[in-house]
């Protein structure tokens, strides 16, 4: 009476915990295969003009830097303006001058997730410097720049020079992807170089020209101005990739979850059966696919399971109390 009313209960509780423990694993593996986010968003930025000038007036003893950019912009954001001023105290009687004029200077610059673009386009543009008002530092018939981050393409840079270039009123013929010097007597020299471009596995970057200016009109000691101009230049930063979901695990067999079969009268000489165990299922599984994310579950699983089974033994091997 005491043995069969003490032994079953024991053993479907002991069975039932092993069944819960191969029922809840599919439930933590699926929360394990959830994707997400590994960094930041992409980065694109676009400039027309931006100059890096020391202006030395009156013999040099009044240093002017002149610092300025026309429509610089970062994503996500465009400029259109067609022309730029600036003033310096000590040039023009300290009036506003004209540092750039042109017919089209648009930038844009665009980021989503997949993506991240920076353009420039300048078409028929002259630049000028403080103290040279009548002469050109340089005039383009068309100008573009381009920088392309895209997820999972490797980075683009293009820059492109279109039509005739006048350098300091010198009409110049400009070596692809290389320097080319500027000197005219009386005024200055200018070094540009042409179509500069990097990459690397994230990021771009792409100058049209850039002009190292050295400049002091007829030597007369009123504007020198040396310095750096840069004209037309985008850059690009390829978004943050997500990490990829990895795929759902096969659930393992239902039956383990299943409730207990009735107890069964022992027979005399032969160990219980251990109810609602099946290792060869899982095993054929593992040798067919290999090792994957679900081994460590299924392995908690199965000891889970033999500790249920050793559970069981005891209690029905246990001598009875009369």
């Amino acid at each position: 009476m005491n043995s069969n009313a003490i032994r079953l209960p024991a053993r479907r509780l002991a069975q039932a915990a092993a069944a819960t423990v191969l029922a809840a694993a599919p439930t933590v593996l699926a929360g394990a295969g959830t994707a997400h986010a590994t960094g930041g968003e992409g980065r694109a930025s676009a400039v027309v003009l931006r100059t890096g000038l020391d202006v030395s007036l009156l013999d040099k003893t009044v240093h002017a830097p002149l610092a300025v950019s026309l429509n610089e912009v970062q994503a996500p954001a465009s400029a259109d303006r067609t022309a730029l001023t600036a003033r310096l105290d000590g040039v023009g009687g300290g009036k506003p001058f004209s540092l750039l004029r042109a017919d089209v200077a648009h930038a844009k610059a665009t980021v989503d997730k997949q993506r991240a673009e920076g353009f420039t386009n300048l078409v028929r543009a002259k630049v000028h410097l403080p103290g040279l008002p009548l002469l050109s530092l340089i005039e383009v018939r068309q100008v573009t720049a381009k920088a392309v981050c895209a997820v999972g393409q490797r980075p683009v840079a293009e820059a492109e020079v279109l039509g005739h270039v006048t350098v300091l009123g010198q009409r110049v013929t400009l070596s692809a992807g290389g320097t080319t010097e500027v000197k005219v007597p009386g005024i200055g020299e200018v070094r540009l170089d042409l179509s500069k471009k990097s990459t690397t596995t994230r990021t771009a970057a792409a100058t049209a020209l850039e002009l190292d200016v050295s400049v002091n009109p007829l030597k007369l000691n009123v504007a020198d101005v040396k310095g750096t101009v840069t004209l037309v230049g985008a850059t690009c930063e390829t978004p943050a990739k997500a990490a990829v979901a990895p795929s759902t695990p096969a659930e393992p067999s239902a039956e383990p979850s299943a409730p207990p079969a009735e107890e069964k009268p022992e027979q005399p000489g032969k160990a219980p059966a251990e109810e609602g165990v099946k290792p060869q299922s899982g095993g054929e599984n593992l040798a067919e696919t290999g090792g994957s994310s679900m081994t460590p579950y299924l392995a908690g699983g199965a000891v889970a399971l033999l500790a249920a089974g050793a559970a069981a033994f005891h209690f029905t091997r246990k001598p009875r109390n009369t």
